[in-house]
């Protein structure tokens, strides 16, 4: 019988059980990969196909500098997008394949850095820092709150800069273990890329990216009386790269947040939000709390992606747990320091958790909680137990026991929840039973229900949301829809739906998609009581909006109100909304609309005076936002863009006008228009 060596055989196993790790997190995923689009994704992936199909270069610099989100604009998230679609719309599946095979990576990297680490933090025999890595890794890769993570579309750009990060900090170590043999030269170089190139190509993709410095400054505390290096030379090297690439990036990220918060409490601002600076950061202890209550005592339901009815902190006393959250967290910081020589585990956990969520959850006026802002905070977060399970001194069977068995177990409650987001309708139907006071839960609900035929059980739903949000225009405007179904509205329900558009904070693109929808609707007669007047006077409600008062947001309610006058055959009406909406905000792709609109309509020369008033204002057109923005409006310059979009549509509507005026010309005179 062939006998292998102990290494040879301890490789196997342990390649055994990584493989099985790694089939366990397929199985645990797949039934969410048939699950569709949610929220965001429809707010940003249209941008795939939103000037044609990305088939060729010019197209390409468009659609990869067109982000808005951070200064930055996302550019590598926008561009792995594309591996799944080139045009949109276009199905879900290949999305959420590609987002599994980024979460097996990350879980793969993660590996790698916690052998890393732990073989610099103990002297253990290999196969036991493989193996304490390979666990620790399993359970943060087969965690159910990664599930929001993973399979909701659009935040492949919080999974983008935890693989940066990972890498980042791998090619740091390498680096830094280097200089401690005495490579400066390539020690230093290693160093500064794994730092500066990665902490670029992170933040490229989402500004968590930036944390990179913050997270090796942390590790280089924990690892500094371990891997210490002698070499003055090699010791200069090191302190530079970590000033010039670690200490002061994590500076001035700390200053701006400081900037940010103190600002925002001394003007007591609230922006578009139910809260002030001051509450959010009140609030937020008790969130983090509550994030580090799902990675630790894992579940397979939670409350998803609806948390918009999350308590709000007023007061250290109000809510009661909001004084003790903070004094449970500043311990927890306590006992990271305290414990960052006897048990490093514990301070790596500790301390990766905090720095991962100090963009998100401290003094951006973000919203209070979601789920996915902890997949890269949450990395190292079962280190400790890794470790723990993995010393073989006591406790041996107990801990091989809980080796096999967290794993599974985490793989069942994982393979749950993946299978509700896999079924639309049974996760909207859910989401609102654990949400009951959350609009959002509601209006989604109601959707789903009306999407699978059940309008009766929509609008019974709204009516019970709306007796305690009455003002929540996704809840008046849904309930529209709902009664529409069934051919009727009554007038209180278009009352409803006015008021809530005269208190609304904003509207999003919330009620452009709902006015597509109602519309045709209004229009055909299909549904009593809805006109397109009423439509007008729920847009003129929001004139009257102190909150709706900004250019953009008033240039989107003429603009809509145009929409409605174009419906309705009211062209010079249309005419005047449109010339209000483009002297709001000189845009060339609102005057394209507008003008290809009018075109549409039979009225090509009404379109080519809407160019021409475009073209006598377009000087007071604002200035593109510093990052992302001014590139892409480079971008459009170098390629002439919007240029060539008007003269192509003047090109167009000239046409017409030329042919309208030679079928009249040719018309006897009784039938010529007047």
């Amino acid at each position: 019988m062939y006998r292998f060596s102990i290494r040879g055989r301890d490789r196997l196993l342990l390649s055994v059980f990584g493989l099985l790790l790694l089939g366990l997190a397929v199985y645990a995923y797949f039934p969410g990969l048939n699950g569709g689009f949610l929220f965001d994704d429809y707010i940003n992936l249209p941008a795939l196909g939103a000037q044609g199909p990305i088939d060729n270069w010019p197209t390409f610099w468009r659609y990869i500098t067109s982000g808005t989100a951070d200064p930055t604009g996302r550019p590598l998230t926008l561009l792995t997008f594309l591996l799944d679609a080139q045009d949109w719309p276009a199905p879900a599946f290949a999305f959420k394949r590609t987002a599994l095979a980024l979460h097996l990576l990350n879980g793969l990297l993660l590996y790698l850095l916690l052998v890393r680490i732990d073989t610099l933090l103990r002297d253990k025999p290999a196969w036991v820092h493989r193996l304490t890595a390979m666990c620790s890794a399993g359970l943060w890769l087969l965690h159910p709150l990664l599930v929001s993570t993973t399979l909701y579309v659009i935040q492949r750009e919080a999974m983008l800069p935890a693989t940066c990060v990972l890498a980042g900090l791998l090619t740091w170590l390498h680096g830094r273990s280097k200089l401690s043999r005495g490579e400066i030269v390539q020690g230093t170089i290693w160093s500064a890329a794994g730092l500066a190139v990665f902490t670029v190509l992170g933040t490229l993709a989402k500004a968590n990216g930036a944390l990179l410095p913050a997270f090796a400054l942390l590790l280089d505390v924990v690892i500094r009386r371990r891997q210490p290096i002698s070499s003055a030379p090699a010791h200069a090297a090191h302190r530079w790269a970590m000033l010039l690439l670690a200490k002061i990036p994590t500076a001035v990220l700390c200053i701006y947040l400081a900037w940010v918060g103190v600002h925002g409490i001394a003007q007591n601002a609230y922006l578009s939000r139910p809260w002030t600076y001051g509450q959010r950061l009140l609030t937020e202890p008790r969130v983090l709390l509550d994030y580090l209550g799902l990675l630790w005592i894992p579940r397979a339901i939670s409350s998803g992606l609806f948390n918009d009815h999350y308590e709000v902190s007023t007061s250290l006393l109000h809510p009661a747990t909001t004084g003790l959250a903070l004094a449970m967290l500043c311990l927890l910081g306590v006992t990271a320091w305290k414990t960052r020589r006897r048990y490093p585990a514990i301070t790596l956990a500790i301390g990766f958790f905090f720095v991962g969520q100090l963009i998100e959850s401290t003094t951006l006026p973000l919203e209070l909680y979601f789920e996915h802002r902890n997949y890269l905070p949450a990395m190292l977060m079962f280190y400790p137990l890794g470790w723990w399970l993995c010393s073989r001194d006591t406790q041996a069977a107990l801990k091989t026991l809980l080796m096999f068995a967290l794993p599974v177990g985490l793989a069942m409650l994982t393979h749950a929840r993946a299978s509700l987001w896999g079924n639309d309708l049974q996760q909207a139907l859910i989401w609102a039973q654990i949400n009951p006071n959350s609009p959002r839960a509601q209006a989604n609900a109601a959707q789903a229900e009306m999407h699978a035929g059940q309008p009766e059980h929509a609008v019974e739903r709204l009516q019970r949301a709306l007796k305690d949000k009455p003002d929540e225009l996704q809840l008046t405007f849904n309930l529209i829809g709902a009664r529409c179904m069934s051919g009727y509205v009554p007038i209180s329900d278009l009352e409803a739906a006015r008021q809530s558009m005269a208190h609304a904070a904003n509207t999003g693109a919330l009620f452009s998609s709902w006015l597509d929808r109602m519309l045709p609707v209004a229009t055909s007669a299909a549904c009593t009581n809805l006109t397109t007047d009423r439509l007008v006077r729920i847009i003129d409600a929001g004139f009257e909006n102190p909150r709706l008062s900004t250019p953009a947001s008033r240039q989107d309610l003429f603009f809509l109100k145009a929409k409605i006058f174009m419906a309705d055959h009211r062209i010079s009406d249309a005419d005047e909304a449109f010339r209000q909406a483009i002297d709001l905000q000189p845009l060339p792709g609102i005057a394209l609309e507008a003008a290809a609109a009018m075109g549409s309509a039979g009225q090509p020369e009404k379109g080519l005076q809407i160019l021409a008033h475009y073209q006598s204002v377009k000087a007071r057109s604002p200035r593109p936002g510093l990052g992302m923005p001014q590139v892409h409006q480079w971008v459009l310059d170098k390629q002439n863009y919007w240029p060539n979009e008007i003269a192509r549509l003047q090109q167009t509507l000239q046409a017409d006008a030329s042919t309208d005026r030679t079928r009249r010309s040719h018309q006897p005179a009784e039938l010529q228009d007047p």
